[in-house]
């Protein structure tokens, strides 16, 4: 009973790291909808951002980091990152 108990702890605080996420605030300034490729533990994906509009965006898989490819430059954003995008540059806020 204890090792069936042991086993599933391990197994549910493994499992939290593989359903990481990074979850971004948004503001986007401009009325165009952007999109940007995104690079997340070696895996490549897309994120949206809705035009002329506050919102929030979810970038899936694991760890907490990710790197938002724009027109200015690639931007590292960590989980809970508060971004302003204004003509298709991301800047942090606070």
């Amino acid at each position: 009973m204890r090792k069936t108990i042991l086993a599933l702890g391990l197994v549910s605080l493994l499992g939290v790291n593989a359903f990481a996420s990074v979850y971004i605030r948004y503001y986007n300034k401009d009325s165009q909808v952007w999109t940007f490729k995104v690079k997340k533990d070696g895996s490549t994906t897309e994120v949206t951002f809705n035009g002329s509009t506050s919102g929030a965006a979810t970038i899936g898989g694991s760890g907490t980091k990710a790197v938002i490819t724009t027109k200015c430059g690639d931007v590292e954003v960590s989980d809970n990152a508060k971004i302003e995008i204004k003509d298709g540059c991301i800047k942090f806020v606070n």
